[in-house]
């Protein structure tokens, strides 16, 4: 997600390693074997690693001690315009896709399967909305030079996740992804692809998404609600959301901390920021948990029987309460155990970060609520 992007949708919401593979919760909806069960245990717990193809690779130690408490895979976001003739050079491009062979190599080498996920910023999303043809034909290009580096490895351990958060009309999202879905499967024919809806990949986006012909998908849903909790203390000083810290979760409008920072919001003149908050006050009062915002899915999932990964979900460490935040990633990861869906965490060592900075060692509470209770004869 861009800035840019997250104040718009804050905006829109006024209106196996070493344990061996995961094991997946017994009460699920019922979903046909459209994916191989081995391959969706592989994706069930994960994290992003934003930032390896711009230089930031974790180191060793790190990935093998997230192995060992039990994570299975890494979405690594590969920079679209890095590997698009119109943005890059050729130079550029290689380079590029030989910094992306190298991290699936290790990644491999380490026990992980690694989704490859074309993540595009600003200059691609222009060009997709201005020009939607040259657009498709910029992704057939990156996923060409993408697919020579991913059919080195075995078909079973890399995905291919067609685009993250289209930018764009959902009409013409569905039927632009379900020709870049066909190029893609000629170039990688054993490979599970991942896609997901417009709106930054929302739940209750997927409803107007339709399922692929191509049985061999996972299909992507992203979770940062409520924003006003998960984006507090927000970076961009001009962001409403800079002005809340310190707002627990769940959100009660009963809470002594939620009434005095309404007072003080109230007093500055915080007007948008207070505006965001009474929203998630307001929605709080129906269903404060976050089966509330997920549910949209899950009736898609009940509907079309498909799997779901929610492979972006995170909370901004600046200002959150540290136990709010421990408990929202222990409810979302819950959640998605008890409906089967898989899960990766954004990120790995940013603003979102699972690891501790003080340590550069994983949260040791960050990973208990993420991984949750461990049953007898489970991992």
């Amino acid at each position: 997600m861009t800035g840019s992007r997250r104040r718009l949708l804050a905006a829109a919401m006024l209106v196996s390693i070493s344990c061996g593979p995961p094991v997946l919760a017994d009460a699920c909806v019922p979903v046909p074997h459209t994916v191989a069960p081995a391959r969706l245990a592989a994706l069930s717990r994960g994290f992003n690693a934003d930032g390896w193809i711009n230089g930031e690779v974790p180191s060793r130690e790190l990935l093998q001690q997230l192995g060992r408490a039990g994570m299975s895979h890494v979405r690594l976001p590969v920079p679209a315009e890095r590997v698009m003739p119109r943005f890059a050079s050729k130079t550029e491009r290689d380079a590029t896709l030989g910094v992306l062979d190298k991290a699936l190599k290790q990644l491999t080498a380490l026990g992980y399967s690694t989704s490859v996920d074309l993540h595009p910023r600003e200059r691609f999303n222009r060009l997709h909305k201005e020009d939607p043809d040259a657009a498709l034909q910029e992704m057939q290009e990156a996923w060409s030079g993408l697919a020579d580096v991913i059919r080195s490895y075995p078909a079973n351990r890399v995905f291919a996740e067609l685009l993250n958060e289209p930018d764009i009309d959902a009409d013409k999202w569905q039927t632009e992804v379900e020709a870049l879905a066909a190029f893609v499967r000629k170039l990688l024919p054993a490979t599970t692809l991942i896609v997901g809806p417009v709106n930054w990949q929302r739940a209750d986006s997927l409803p107007r998404f339709r399922p692929l012909q191509d049985p061999d998908v996972v299909y992507a849903i992203h979770f940062y609600d409520p924003m006003v909790f998960t984006h507090q203390a927000h970076w961009d000083a001009q962001d409403p959301l800079h002005d809340i810290i310190d707002l627990p979760y769940p959100i009660d409008a009963g809470d002594p901390k939620v009434r005095a920072m309404r007072q003080d919001l109230q007093a500055r003149g915080a007007t948008k920021a207070l505006g965001l908050l009474d929203v998630a006050i307001a929605a709080a009062r129906d269903k404060p948990t976050a089966d509330r915002w997920l549910a949209p899915a899950l009736q898609w999932q009940q509907q079309f029987a498909r799997p779901i990964i929610v492979n972006e979900f995170g909370v901004l460490k600046a200002g959150a309460p540290r136990e709010s935040r421990l408990r929202w990633l222990a409810e979302v990861t819950a959640y998605a155990r008890e409906h089967c869906w898989s899960w990766a965490h954004w990120e790995l060592a940013q603003g979102f970060g699972l690891v501790d900075r003080s340590t550069g060692r994983p949260d040791p509470d960050v990973m208990r609520a993420l991984l949750g209770p461990t049953r007898p004869g489970r991992h």
